[in-house]
């Protein structure tokens, strides 16, 4: 019954707000799967180092809600525009499904948005903590490409079930909600990644220390 309602409620939202309801829900669900990292890291590096375990990042998962935000009306728009330009069925709506009209839009979301939303996402990153042009530029030649790797093993799947059986209005949703075990991903390499972009500036300034 209450997920009815919060059904209701998320209809109506979207049909008055529609890129305000997706970017607070986008951002939500990202701040999930940093959270969702962060707990597993935490365990993962307790047993590691059980004197020392690692605080939670409060301005970390802020940064993931931040990014979230400013895409879900991006990711939005782009499903307008899937929905536009590759129907899935024909002119006037009744009819079979098309599948090959449903594998021309994956793999348009595939080949175009997902390499978009991934370089959005190491650029805005490496800005949101700071980091100068030479270091997110170490972040991209780093992360992109494994990512982009890894993206294609996973999204195509869950786009395929989303196109195919989500309404458009729940399409942003479904996405992040799947998108919440991608986060960690991404979270855990992001993290990984600070790591080192760190220990090679305290490196260097050592060096430049003793010289």
């Amino acid at each position: 019954m209450a997920n009815v309602a919060l059904a209701r409620v998320y209809q109506q939202s979207f049909e008055s707000h529609p890129y305000t309801t997706l970017a607070c829900t986008n951002g939500a669900l990202n701040a999930l799967g940093d959270a969702v990292a962060q707990v597993t890291q935490r365990f993962i590096e307790e047993d590691e180092n059980s004197r020392h375990p690692p605080r939670y990042d409060i301005p970390r998962t802020l940064r993931f809600f931040a990014f979230g935000f400013g895409m879900g009306p991006l990711i939005g728009r782009w499903n307008f525009f899937l929905e536009r330009h590759f129907p899935l069925r024909p002119v006037g709506g009744s009819g079979k499904v098309s599948l090959r009209a449903l594998a021309r839009r994956v793999g348009a979301d595939q080949l175009f948005m997902a390499p978009i939303g991934l370089a959005l996402f190491i650029g805005s990153m490496g800005v949101m903590e700071g980091r100068d042009a030479k270091h997110i530029g170490k972040r991209y030649s780093d992360m992109y490409k494994p990512a982009l790797i890894a993206n294609w093993q996973v999204w195509p799947v869950a786009q395929l079930i989303n196109f195919r059986f989500m309404p458009l209005p729940y399409r942003v949703p479904f996405q992040s909600s799947c998108g919440v075990f991608w986060t960690l991903y991404l979270s855990l390499l992001n993290a990984k990644e600070e790591q080192l972009l760190d220990r090679d500036e305290n490196l260097s300034r050592t060096v430049k220390g003793s010289s």
